[in-house]
Order: structure tokens, then C-alpha cells, then sequence
């Protein structure tokens, strides 16, 4: 069973702009979910979180060019993470993934660092173009 799945990757050029969705599955409701990124050779980075009331996080390296935002389904109905990204450019070239986490519990969101979020997404990539 895969529980986050990530979609929306592909190549933009620099200065565009790109959404990337994860579906989530409900067993991760009420959970402090997140996106990270990975490019070749760099550390696993986080990039935002967002708790299970709908409040939001950023790394300085995205702040005010990403946003993370979710959709709240209906009992039974997989929630949707997303990521719009913004003024993109290419440092920004990498695999985006999906991540969850119950660490601090309640939904509560209080890290940005891999080791605190214990499910995965598959990834998506991301290439920038000049």
C-alpha cells in the first residue's frame, strides 16, 4: 500500500512556476505534514510543513516563493498536499517528496529536519531549464 504519492513534477523553465499535489492517505489525517527535496549530491532539505489546524512553516530558501497548502477530504476521502512553487530557479532543480509525520503528536508541527518525519512519498522530479 502507498500511502503518499506525489504527482506534478517535470521540467519549467527558470522564472515559472509549477504545483506539485501528494495524495494522502487517511491513515495520515490529523498528521504534520510536509515537502522536502533532494538534488544529486546535497542532503535530504525541508522546505515547508503544515500542522493539522492549517498552520504553515517555511525554510528561509523558499519563504515567500512556495506555498504549501492541503485539501481536508470528506470521511474515507484521501486529503491532497500541495506545493506551488513559484519564481523558480536553478537551485531549485531536484526530487520534491511528500512526508508525514506524528512525532510530537496532536498534529503538532515543530521540525523541518528529515529524521523527524518517518513516511515517504516516492518523490517527483523537478528540472529547471535557462
Amino acid at each position: 500500500q502507498v500511502d503518499l504519492v506525489e504527482s506534478g513534477g517535470g521540467s519549467v523553465q527558470a522564472g515559472g512556476s509549477l504545483r506539485l499535489s501528494c495524495s494522502v492517505s487517511v491513515r495520515y489525517h490529523g498528521y504534520c505534514l510536509g515537502w522536502f527535496r533532494q538534488a544529486t549530491g546535497k542532503a535530504r532539505e525541508g522546505l515547508a510543513r503544515i500542522d493539522s489546524v492549517g498552520k504553515t512553516t517555511y525554510a528561509d530558501a523558499v519563504k515567500g516563493r512556495f506555498f504549501i497548502s492541503q485539501d481536508n477530504g470528506r470521511n474515507g476521502e484521501k486529503t491532497n498536499l500541495y506545493l506551488q512553487m513559484d519564481r523558480l530557479n536553478s537551485d531549485d532543480a531536484a526530487i520534491y517528496y511528500c512526508t508525514a509525520t506524528n512525532k510530537w503528536g496532536g498534529g503538532q508541527c515543530r521540525g523541518l529536519l528529515a529524521d523527524e518525519y518517518t513516511s515517504w512519498g516516492q518523490g517527483t522530479q523537478v528540472a529547471i531549464s535557462s
